[in-house]
C-alpha cells in the first residue's frame, strides 16, 4: 500500500531536516528520506555539513588552534608550558563524538516533531510520487502532495588528481588523518582548502596550496582578501596562485603533483594531497526522466525565488539550487518552503546571506564588496577600524585584521560589512541584523556598544564611514 504524506523531503541535511521539522510543526504529515550512514553503519541525519563538513572541520580547527596557542602564544600571557604535544587520533575521536551527539540530537527532533524518517535512496517520479530504494534493494513508493528535493552536493573530482582515499583525498578524507603529514598539498584556495590546510599547518605540516585562479579569494572584498593572504602566508601556508595542476602520480606512499604557473612547468612531492576545488549538486538518479523537473546547464535544479521547480508542488533547496552552497542558506530555504506550503508568505533575503571562512583570523562578510558597488556605479563611503587599536583584542593577544563598513554615500545605508579578525563571524552577524532593518552607518554609530569588546570595532568602523571615529585617526575628506 502506498504511504501518503503532505510533504516528502528527499535528503536529511541542513536544508532537508530543517524543512521536514518546520513542515511538521505547521501540522503537515511529513516524511524525510535519507541514506547516509555514519561510522556505526546506521543511517544518520545532518548531511555533509554535520557529518563531514562544517561541524567536524570546526572541531579540528578549534583543537588545532588551541594546540598552536599553547605552543606559540601562552608565553605572552606569562604561562610557561613545556613539551606540548598533539594526540591526533584523540583530536579526531573528539570530532567524531561531537558529530555523534548532534546526529542523536537531530534524530530526537524528528521524534519530538513527528517527522517520519524513511531510510533509503529517494527518487522523484512523475505525479509527485517518490520511490525509495532501501539498502537491501526493496522498493517502496511514497505519495506526496508536496515534495522538497534537498539532496545536497559532493566534492568535485579532477582528472589530474583522482582521489585514492589514502594519499589523495577529498575534504572528507582530510578530516580523518591519524597523523600529521610532513608535507601536505592542497589543490584549491577556497574555503575548504584554506580551513583544512590551516588545521594541518598548525599541527606542523608543511602546507602548499595550489590555486588555479590568479586572484586570491576572488569573491571576498579585495582589501580583506589582501590582508588574509598576508596573514595566512605569515602563518606558514605557501599559497601559489595561477597554479594549474596538470597531473599527479602516487609512488611509495607519496604523490608528485605536476602544475604550471608563471615560472612554467613545476612539480612538488607530498605525503598527502587534499583536492578541494569545489562541490557539485547531487542530482544524478534523484529525478526520473518523466519527473518534469528541469536542470540548468550546470546540473542545478532550476527554481524561482521561492525555490519552486517547474513542477507545481515540487520544490528544491540548498546545494542543488542556485546561490551559495551554505548550510544556513539551505536551512532558511527549507523553512521558507515549508511555510509557503502551509500558506504563509515567507521569503529568504538573498542579499543578506553571511559567509564565513573559519581560518584564524576568521574572514566573514555580508552584503556587497567595495568592488561590486563600484562596478555598479554606486557612490560609497567606507569606514575601517583595525583590531590593533582594540583594547579587548590586545587583552586577548589577537590583534590581526580589521572591520570594514561600506555605506551608500547619498543615503548612508549600510551596503556591506566585511571583517577579518577575531570573532569575525559574530561581528558580521551584528552587521547583518542591522542591515536587515535598513540601518545607516549613523544608526550603528549612535548605538551604545559595551566596553571593552570586539564589537566596538564594528562601532568605530561605522563611525569612520562619516569621519567620526574616536579611537583611530579619520581619513581626511578630499
Amino acid at each position: 500500500m502506498t504511504q501518503k504524506y503532505d510533504v516528502v523531503v528527499i535528503g536529511g541535511g541542513p536544508g532537508g531536516y530543517v524543512a521536514a521539522i518546520r513542515a511538521a510543526q505547521l501540522g503537515l504529515k511529513t516524511a524525510c528520506i535519507e541514506k547516509y550512514k555514519g561510522k556505526e553503519g546506521k543511517v544518520v541525519l545532518g548531511g555533509t555539513c554535520l557529518n563531514v563538513g562544517c561541524i567536524p572541520s570546526k572541531a579540528l580547527l578549534d583543537s588545532s588552534w588551541k594546540y598552536h596557542e599553547a605552543k606559540e602564544s601562552f608565553g605572552v600571557h606569562g604561562i610557561e608550558v613545556k613539551g606540548v604535544s598533539m594526540d591526533v587520533p584523540a583530536m579526531v575521536e573528539r570530532k567524531a563524538s561531537i558529530v555523534k551527539n548532534l546526529n542523536t540530537g537531530v534524530a530526537g527532533l524528528f521524534k519530538a516533531n513527528g517527522v517520519t524518517l524513511v531510510e533509503g535512496h529517494g527518487k522523484l517520479l512523475a505525479g509527485k510520487q517518490v520511490e525509495v530504494t532501501a539498502e537491501d534493494g526493496s522498493v517502496q513508493v511514497l505519495e506526496a502532495t508536496h515534495v522538497i528535493i534537498a539532496s545536497g552536493s559532493k566534492p568535485i573530482d579532477i582528472p589530474p588528481a583522482p582521489a585514492d582515499h589514502d594519499i589523495i583525498v577529498d575534504s572528507t578524507g582530510a578530516l580523518e588523518f591519524q597523523s600529521v603529514p610532513k608535507k601536505l598539498g592542497v589543490i584549491g584556495a577556497g574555503v575548504i582548502g584554506l580551513e583544512l590546510g590551516s588545521v594541518w599547518a598548525r599541527l606542523g605540516a608543511e602546507v602548499t596550496v595550489l590555486e588555479a585562479q590568479d586572484k586570491f579569494l576572488s569573491a571576498v572584498d579585495e582589501q580583506i582578501a589582501k590582508e588574509a593572504l598576508k596573514l595566512l602566508t605569515k602563518q606558514g601556508l605557501d599559497i601559489r596562485l595561477n597554479a594549474r595542476v596538470t597531473g599527479s602520480e602516487v609512488k611509495k606512499k607519496q604523490v608528485t603533483v605536476h602544475f604550471t604557473d608563471a615560472a612554467g612547468e613545476q612539480q612538488l612531492t607530498f605525503d598527502k594531497l587534499i583536492v578541494a576545488v569545489g562541490r557539485r549538486p547531487v542530482t544524478q538518479d534523484v529525478l526520473a526522466a518523466d519527473s518534469g523537473v528541469t536542470l540548468d546547464e550546470r546540473g542545478f535544479i532550476f527554481v524561482d525565488d521561492q525555490c519552486a521547480t517547474s513542477v507545481p508542488g515540487v520544490y528544491a533547496i540548498g546545494d542543488v539550487v542556485r546561490g551559495p552552497m551554505l548550510a544556513h542558506k539551505a536551512s532558511e530555504e527549507g523553512v521558507m518552503v515549508a511555510e509557503r506550503i502551509a500558506g504563509h508568505k515567507a521569503q529568504v533575503n538573498y542579499d543578506l546571506i553571511p559567509s564565513v571562512i573559519y581560518t584564524h583570523p576568521e574572514i566573514a562578510s555580508v552584503g556587497k564588496t567595495e568592488q561590486q558597488l563600484k562596478a555598479e556605479g554606486v557612490a560609497i563611503n567606507v569606514g575601517t577600524f583595525p583590531f590593533a587599536a582594540s583594547g579587548r583584542a590586545m587583552a586577548a593577544n589577537d590583534t590581526h585584521g580589521l572591520v570594514k563598513v561600506i555605506a551608500d554615500a547619498n543615503t548612508d545605508r549600510v551596503l556591506g560589512v566585511h571583517v577579518i579578525g577575531p570573532a569575525a563571524a559574530e561581528l558580521v552577524q551584528q552587521g547583518a541584523i542591522g542591515m536587515e532593518f535598513g540601518t545607516s552607518a549613523e544608526d550603528l554609530g549612535m548605538m551604545v556598544f559595551s566596553h571593552p569588546t570586539l564589537s566596538e570595532a564594528l562601532h568605530e568602523a561605522a563611525l569612520a564611514v562619516n569621519g567620526h571615529a574616536i579611537h583611530v585617526a579619520n581619513r581626511k575628506k578630499r
